[in-house]
């Protein structure tokens, strides 16, 4: 049995994408939320069987990860979060990379050396590295209006993981990586897949003008901080909405708290653009 194991946004996504498209074959999805990182939790793998992680942090991990390998389970991982100590365990593969500059799509385009690199430079995108992505796309011989349709299907694919539960999202993330996962080319899956696409393009818009219509509770030169209602649309938007607040000044730290129905708030946490440390 084989298990893929990923986060439901944009870098999770294309990081899987790219490794099935060089490895393609029969695997159980495991995924959720952008949020619900303790996934290997939920794989029931026993010796023999093949597990592959893709941008959840193995320090949240850490206790179900040496369970698996300690019933003989081959785990691969791919990811960029805070890792803690890497279990010396000959059934693991870790790819792991906490550079500030990378993302898990990235890291799977180098294990790759290239082969699907589209998909990581809209992965890239999608996390928020910009630069990263253009750098990655400088040899693809993309024009202007494609790097611009990758990059908006990086945001869409970010946006639309994040929510509290998954009925909160307009796609499944399992259900989305199934869509993709016959396209070696993204800019042929945006076109064929135009109902994901559109879907995402207009939800994306129409969340994102309510959230430009909310002021912050606090703002200064250094800090703004956001306070968002406990609605679906601001649980989807908090995520592009924060690296968007990010991008738009580079030297402010932003903190976003969206208030949840049973009480409390999730939140989402940017460090400067310019001073990228501290957000952990």
């Amino acid at each position: 049995m084989r298990f893929d194991v990923f986060n439901g946004d944009a870098d999770g996504l294309c990081a899987l994408q790219q490794f099935r498209l060089a490895f393609p074959g029969e695997s159980r999805l495991v995924t959720g939320v952008k949020r619900d990182i303790a996934l290997l939790k939920k794989v029931d793998a026993a010796d023999g069987d093949e597990v592959n992680v893709f941008d959840i942090s193995l320090d949240k991990n850490r206790e179900p990860l040496e369970a698996l390998l300690a019933r003989g389970v081959q785990v691969r991982y791919f990811d960029h979060h805070y890792a803690g100590d890497i279990p010396g365990d000959g059934k693991l593969d870790a790819h792991i990379d906490t550079a500030s500059d990378t993302c898990s799509a990235l890291i799977v385009d180098r294990f790759l050396e290239g082969r699907y690199r589209a998909w990581a430079v809209v992965g890239a995108f999608g996390d928020n590295f910009d630069d990263s992505a253009r750098q990655a796309a400088a040899g693809l011989r993309l024009d202007d209006t494609q790097l611009a349709l990758l990059r908006d299907l990086g945001n869409f694919l970010n946006y639309n993981g994040y929510g509290a539960v998954v009925a909160d999202l307009h796609f499944d993330p399992a259900a989305l990586a199934v869509r993709m996962q016959p396209y070696a080319d993204p800019l042929q899956f945006i076109e064929q897949e135009r109902e994901v696409f559109e879907t995402l393009q207009t939800g994306s818009r129409e969340d994102f003008a309510r959230a430009e219509a909310t002021r912050p509770e606090i703002k200064t030169d250094q800090v703004a901080v956001y306070l968002f209602p406990a609605e679906a649309w601001a649980r989807r938007v908090s995520g592009v909405f924060s690296n968007h607040l990010a991008t738009a000044n580079p030297d402010r730290a932003h903190a976003l708290l969206t208030e949840l129905p049973q009480g409390g708030y999730i939140v989402s946490v940017r460090a400067p653009l310019n001073n990228k440390r501290g957000a952990d």
